[in-house]
């Protein structure tokens, strides 16, 4: 067992790397073309962000790992939302845009609910609960939607975005992003496999697997990104980056990974994704608490002492 542990941390590390090598070749080779920062922004680093949970789902869902597919996304959106925003609200007050918090927080509100009604109520089979293909369309299109939003609010000649990373030519932004996408692959199958088996000699459940382990290592890219913005002093960057991130893995890789092969749906999931409502309103509440349109410290710490308070849950209960 021993070695399957030092093999999942060496593939989270391989993954974060990998993942920076995307985003950084993407992001130099939109910037030789002359993409503006805010397409960059809004498209590539927040999708490269997202990349390690899309290619652990993609195998997991081939595989048959089904609560690893879900862990992994509900897990990842909840550590998103408690957890990075608790932590990067503690290091600096998160003063956010009233456009973030009246569109994008309840779009996140959304996905939450649109996953839930449909992975209970919609196009069933006799065979229980599932994400069926249709499910996986019915999600991608509402990724769509969303898409949409970015690219018309793309044209407000007063947005702006920092990004920080560095110039390269093509050639080495077309390496960088080659040698990221098979580092990706390679490091995710590795991470999946070997919680896998973690989980069978352990006795535990791959849904715990997934919804702790797997989901805190492939959301550590959105963990630097908005640590280092809240020390930067960049609020929207920090929050954007988590909400726009929750977004895309319910409505896209979720979507994605159903349109690949249906996905059983475990129950006990409805209190996780009941969970993420929850702390998805609660983080909207807070907007409007002490100061207006701002995340203060002692509400970060009230999300960061939340998600450790669920976390001990979920392990006493071994679920």
């Amino acid at each position: 067992m021993l070695i399957q542990i030092v093999l999942i941390i060496f593939g989270f590390v391989v993954l974060i790397i990998a993942a920076d090598w995307l985003i950084t070749g993407s992001v130099s080779l939109a910037r030789y073309y002359r993409i503006s920062e805010l397409t960059i922004g809004l498209t590539i680093v927040a999708f490269g962000t997202s990349t390690p949970e899309l290619v652990v789902n993609i195998i997991s869902s081939i595989k048959g790992y089904n609560d690893v597919t879900l862990g992994n996304i509900v897990g990842s959106n909840i550590f998103n939302l408690m957890l990075i925003l608790g932590l990067s609200g503690m290091v600096f007050p998160l003063t956010v845009k009233s456009k973030t918090i009246w569109n994008e927080i309840p779009f996140s509100l959304i996905a939450a609910i649109v996953l839930i009604l449909i992975a209970n109520f919609t196009f069933k089979k006799n065979s229980g609960p599932s994400l069926n293909r249709i499910d996986g369309g019915i999600l991608l299109l509402f990724f769509l939607i969303f898409m949409v939003y970015i690219f018309r609010n793309m044209k407000e000649k007063e947005q702006k975005l920092y990004i920080d990373y560095r110039q390269y030519k093509p050639a080495h932004s077309l390496l960088l992003i080659a040698g990221g996408l098979i580092a990706l692959v390679i490091s995710s199958r590795l991470v999946v496999f070997s919680s896998v088996k973690v989980a069978g000699q352990l006795g535990i459940s791959q849904k715990l697997i997934g919804i702790t382990i797997i989901s805190a290592g492939t959301s550590l890219p959105e963990l630097v990104t908005s640590v280092v913005a809240a020390f930067r002093h960049k609020s929207d960057i920090a929050v954007g980056n988590i909400i726009g991130s929750n977004i895309f893995n319910i409505f896209f890789i979720l979507g994605i990974s159903a349109s690949i092969a249906p996905v059983p749906y475990n129950p006990s999931f409805n209190f996780d994704i009941l969970l993420l409502i929850i702390s998805t309103i609660l983080l909207f509440a807070f907007m409007f608490s002490g100061k207006k349109y701002r995340l203060d410290r002692w509400e970060a710490m009230l999300l960061t002492i939340a998600y450790i308070s669920y976390l001990y849950y979920l392990i006493y209960n071994a679920r």
